[in-house]
């Protein structure tokens, strides 16, 4: 029995046998279900790369030689392994250790992810910068098969192969993204799994090679025939890697003796590895929509969530889903696009009322929102749902391809805010700062559930480029099903409070919230709705430059090109004096991950400090 809080170093798996580890490996799922049932996290991931992982680190020497885990979601096991298994209590809490790799917290992690489909070319940095300074370690680059499907893995794939340096590429099969995967290259990878006479053949080549190290480049090249026979082609070795594959991801003797035997071969090496995500745990080797892919706190007996359920309130991300089936119901133009986040933007009421209206294109931001273009641009009407924080990878499809051609793609921005355990990498505060500067772009948050419903059938109905945002997190929805749509005018706030003293300007759920503080405080404030962030109202903003007294743009989002930046910007054009226009706003930083009370005091939005500023500015 290993004590896996106090493991220091990976250095002790290089005198243990494979019965030894494989014994380990059942500590550490052991381990890990009885954690993260606790703090919540990617528990799925985590529990399919675990052999695999230790593996690696048996073989190779880390930090010398450089893991990249792509998304860094499945670097779990990595990190009881490399010191941190004492801090697993704090997993993606305030302050605590993070759910992704971390330079900050150990020199194992050599680059740090969040989003899909980086690693290969992080890999190739490294490689570079190896050659070039005449050093010697490896590289390896864990992607999956579901970070496959972004273009950026096939430019880095690319760009290794024809360079032909010595790295190794490790794709951890698992036929799961969040949830199941689509398109060509499942189908591409569906092919290497299934062609049993290859495996047979390869199982040969292996036999070969393990007995006698001078048959190997004889094995290689009968292998190569087979192979080429028998699968027609392989997209990696036609890129320039030599393929190793595929592998049972859970056969530690296998892993070993691969990754032993590759280490010699100076070329890029692509290794297919097959995993089970969820491994271990019943209830996660089940799943097939994405449920145990990342989750909050559990119940290890019984599988089910911790969170208690309230018929009141629903997920915004459910609410908006619900909204645009109905929009479809009345409208068969309508159609929704995903890029492989189906389960977490909840899109699956719409797909199972819409089947073939409803699109997965993969994680593929950049094709997602010029792919919606297209539809516009041919008469229907695409909602395309992107989280904030992967909505900066199609930043060029947005301006060059959508908004220049004036189209009517409504894009839901998912997560937008703050995002708890997630942390830097998630948080949706740029999205604002990031698409309000491009003409023809409408960008709105609603304060409720009903809101939302009228914006989001105000969006179809404008024939304009809209960004509609929503939180992490759940709205009332009691009367709901009663609720009609009804048109919004573009460009128009509303004021939720009338006051003499103070002006708060806020967006989307932050309403209610300074509404809550200013009852409480008797702070006889104005409390504005700026449901539109672009376009302002300006004619409100005329009669409250009028009052003359402090005006308080309230956002959680970053301060640079955020409201309080239009609003400042329409004051110099009205040659407005701005001296009485304040910011509460995130600064020019990044933020870490915690509970969202914690964070908002952090950053002084918590009640005491916007009292305490209200007091410095009066």
């Amino acid at each position: 029995m290993h004590d896996l809080e106090n493991i220091v170093s990976p250095e002790f798996l290089k005198t243990m046998s494979v019965v030894e580890l494989e014994e380990l490996c059942k500590e550490i799922r052991t381990f890990l279900i009885e954690n993260v049932s606790k703090t919540g996290g990617h528990i799925g991931p985590n529990l399919g790369v675990v052999e695999l992982t230790v593996a690696l680190h048996k073989v190779f020497n880390s930090p010398k030689d450089k893991f990249i885990f792509d998304v860094g979601h499945q670097a779990y096991t990595h990190k009881i392994l490399t010191g941190r298994g004492n801090k697993f209590s704090t997993l993606r809490q305030y302050k605590g250790l993070s759910g992704f790799p971390k330079s900050s917290e150990s020199e194992h992690d050599q680059w740090e992810t969040g989003h899909s489909s980086t690693s290969i070319s992080a890999a190739a940095g490294f490689v570079y910068s190896r050659d070039y300074l005449k050093q010697n370690y490896h590289v390896i680059a864990v992607i999956g098969d579901g970070s496959l499907t972004s273009g950026m893995a096939y430019e880095a794939l690319n760009h290794l192969g024809q360079a032909n340096k010595r790295v190794i590429v490790i794709l951890n099969d698992n036929k799961m993204s969040i949830s199941e995967n689509v398109g060509g290259v499942t189908n591409m990878l569906n092919k290497m799994r299934l062609s049993r006479k290859y495996n047979k053949v390869k199982k040969v080549y292996l036999n070969i090679i393990n007995r006698d190290k001078a048959m190997f480049k004889f094995a290689k090249r009968v292998r190569d025939s087979v192979k080429s026979f028998l699968l027609n082609s392989n997209i990696f070795e036609e890129m320039g890697f030599e393929y190793f594959g595929p592998i049972d991801g859970h056969d530690l003797n296998s892993l070993i003796q691969t990754f032993s035997k590759v280490k010699a071969i100076d070329k890029p090496l692509l290794i297919h590895v097959i995993t089970k995500k969820g491994k271990g745990y019943k209830y996660a080797e089940e799943d097939t929509v994405g449920t145990w892919h990342g989750i909050g706190p559990f119940d290890i007996e019984t599988g089910k969530t911790c969170e208690k359920k309230c018929e009141k309130e629903k997920s915004w991300s459910i609410i908006i889903s619900e909204a645009l089936t109905k929009l479809a119901r009345d409208n068969e133009k309508i159609v929704a696009i995903t890029p492989a986040m189906k389960q977490g933007s909840d899109l699956a009421v719409f797909e199972n009322t819409f089947p073939d209206r409803f699109i997965d294109v993969g994680i593929a931001e950049e094709h997602a929102v010029t792919f919606a273009g297209a539809l516009a641009k041919s008469g229907m009407k695409p909602f395309c749902s992107i989280y904030s924080t992967f909505l900066q990878r199609a930043y060029d499809q947005i301006n060059h391809d959508v908004a220049r051609q004036n189209l009517n793609v409504v894009i839901g921005v998912d997560r937008s805010g703050l995002v708890d355990g997630d942390g830097d990498t998630h948080q949706g505060i740029f999205d604002i700062s990031l698409v309000r500067h491009v003409p023809h772009v409408h960008i709105m948050m609603p304060k409720d559930a009903y809101e939302a419903y009228d914006l989001l059938y105000s969006c179809f109905e404008s024939n304009k480029l809209c960004f509609i945002r929503y939180p992490r997190g759940k709205a009332n929805i009691e009367g709901l099903e009663n609720h009609h749509f009804n048109l919004i005018e573009l460009g128009t706030w509303t004021i939720e409070n009338n006051g003499t003293d103070l002006i708060f300007i806020t967006y989307g759920p932050n309403v209610d919230y300074l509404l809550k503080i200013n009852t409480k405080n008797n702070l006889k404030a104005t409390v504005v709705n700026a449901r539109f962030i672009k376009p302002i109202d300006e004619v409100l903003l005329d009669d409250l430059f009028k009052l003359n007294i402090p005006i308080i743009v309230f956002e959680e989002a970053i301060k640079i090109g955020g409201l309080n930046s239009a609003i400042l910007e329409y004051a110099q054009k009205k040659h407005v004096n701005s001296n009485n226009i304040y910011s509460i706003a995130i600064d020019e930083r990044y933020v870490d991950q915690g509970n969202k009370a914690l964070v908002y005091k952090d950053l002084h939005f918590d009640e005491a400090s916007i009292l305490l500023f209200i007091k410095t500015i009066k």
